[in-house]
């Protein structure tokens, strides 16, 4: 029986190897309602809050961010936003940045809902919709992750249970250095 060249044996374990690695990244678990996107680079953001004070999202790069839409009529924001602020205080301590962005409300209105559902937050006002209208949520709420890179990577539509483990350790999991050769 003729062994088989050493070239050919080397390249079927290149690609058992690429099989393999494309097999990890799809098995990742993505929590309900989490859709991967396509990584195309995310359009500006740039706003104010009610008081002044203003994001620009590419100075946010080198940190994975989570960019929420919302607005207070919007029922399954108003019940989604008491989990966020919880999903907030127990990422507090990561690199992971919230930007929160109210679509086309008042300042009272955003005020008057955030004192008493997260009172912890601060929101970013659109308030002539445009850049909700840049984004294209599909509704409401939405919230994107945007990579270190300034890239869309996740969407999720709908209020999520952000504060629970499988979302927390999704975003726990998008913050964790990449594994790599074991000393």
């Amino acid at each position: 029986m003729k062994s088989l060249p050493y070239k050919m044996v080397l390249r079927s374990g290149i690609v058992l190897l690429l099989i393999g690695c494309a097999l990890s990244v799809m098995a990742r678990e993505l929590p309900p309602g989490i859709i991967a996107l396509d990584g195309r680079v995310a359009d500006p953001l740039k706003l104010s809050d009610a008081d002044g004070n203003k994001i620009n999202l590419e100075l946010l790069r080198g940190n994975w961010v989570l960019v929420h839409f919302w607005a207070s009529w919007c029922g399954p924001c108003r019940r989604e936003m008491p989990a966020i602020q919880r999903m907030a205080t127990a990422m507090e301590k990561t690199s992971l940045k919230l930007v929160l962005v109210n679509t086309a409300e008042s300042d009272d209105a955003v005020f008057s809902f955030l004192s008493v559902a997260a009172p912890k937050l601060t929101s970013f006002m659109d308030r002539d919709g445009r850049v909700t209208e840049r984004w294209q949520p599909r509704g409401l709420p939405a919230s994107f992750l945007v990579d270190p890179q300034g890239r869309l990577r996740y969407l999720a539509l709908g209020g999520r249970e952000w504060d629970t483990p499988p979302y927390l350790n999704f975003l726990k999991g998008l913050l964790a250095p990449p594994a790599g050769p074991k000393p």
